[in-house]
């Protein structure tokens, strides 16, 4: 490493160091960001909310504004005030709000990694607004906790029922996976065929990348699937701590925690939700308490055999992945050294 590098090094450390003296001031502008964006959304009546092209819910955009003057009026009370036991209660607020507003965020991020343009640039634009204040009203409610120490705890494995929870969420994906890969091999399954499918997601806006891939008889969603299962065994087994040997010039190196707690929780807190409210409307469509439109398929059963066999697989996997993103934040948090000689 050079001197430049290891002043870089040293300057970057020093400024995140001090991120408790940065985040809120960094809240507030955000919370003036988002207020406006919101105002002018509702202002020029742009809808918020893809409901099958509906524009009609543009007064979402005053929600929108009240949350962020919410957090406006919050981290402001911060910088006057200090971190109060009311203040931080009402940061909590606003960042589960935020949360919330993100919610789906993922699958427009994946829509836009398969080549897809997305349903609404004004709501994709709106969720990734919301996700990043949610972090930040997060930082700045926890910003005056000190960490214990710089020790850096040795790589652990995931508690027994948190790797069963793992298992849970792998297996969950299985049938899923056969699904689409039936599909993408020109199969039928659910009374459709592979061709009838690919013409229902070219019908739909499917990107070249999609059509290509499934024209290869590879599914992306399920090549997606793959990719989630290898993050969720990364966040419960020791490798996912520190490179391994087959990550070549990065093994033995450590993890940033970032790196798998960021699309972790992202996913965590798009698929829990998507899934269990999701498997709760088949349930009432199931006991014939809701209509379940069949859509591309040939009959209800159908659609109701399909939706369940994706709602089971994104609330499984959903769960597991909070399960296991808690377990790796716990495990891999620093320690103080007079700990780590005690353990």
């Amino acid at each position: 490493m050079t001197s430049v590098e290891r002043t870089m090094k040293a300057l970057w450390s020093a400024w995140w160091q001090r991120w408790p003296r940065w985040v809120t001031w960094a809240t507030m502008l955000w919370a003036v960001l988002y207020a406006g964006f919101g105002l002018a959304c509702a202002l020029s009546g742009t809808s918020l909310l893809h409901l099958g092209g509906d524009s009609g819910t543009s007064g979402l955009g005053w929600a929108v504004m009240a949350v962020g003057a919410l957090a406006m009026l919050v981290s402001g009370a911060v910088v006057l005030y200090g971190l109060r036991p009311s203040i931080r209660v009402l940061l909590w607020v606003a960042c589960g709000l935020a949360g919330i507003t993100a919610f789906s965020l993922l699958m427009d991020a994946i829509t836009l990694m398969l080549g897809q343009g997305v349903d609404s640039q004004a709501s994709a634009a709106n969720k990734a607004l919301a996700a990043v204040g949610a972090v930040l009203l997060a930082a700045t409610a926890r910003s005056d906790h000190r960490p214990a120490g710089t020790a850096v705890r040795a790589p652990s494995a995931a508690p027994q029922l948190v790797q069963l929870a793992a298992w849970a969420g792998t297996l969950a994906f299985v049938p899923y996976a056969a699904m689409k890969l039936v599909w993408a091999s020109g199969g039928t399954f659910a009374g459709i065929t592979g061709e009838e499918m690919l013409a229902v997601s070219e019908r739909n806006g499917a990107s070249g990348i999609f059509l290509t891939l499934e024209s290869w008889g590879l599914d992306p969603t399920a090549l997606l699937a793959v990719l989630g299962v290898f993050l969720l065994w990364g966040l419960v087994r020791p490798w996912g701590q520190v490179f391994p040997r087959w990550t070549l010039f990065l093994r033995g190196r450590r993890v940033p925690r970032w790196l798998p707690l960021a699309p972790a929780l992202l996913g965590a807190a798009t698929l829990a939700p998507y899934g269990v409210v999701g498997a709760g409307y088949l349930t009432l469509a199931t006991a014939g308490v809701v209509t379940l439109r069949r859509g591309d398929f040939h009959s209800s059963g159908d659609a109701l055999l399909v939706g369940w066999i994706g709602m089971v697989a994104f609330a499984a996997y959903g769960i597991a992945l909070t399960i296991a993103a808690v377990s790796y934040w716990l495990r891999t948090r620093p320690a103080s050294r007079m700990s780590i000689t005690k353990e």
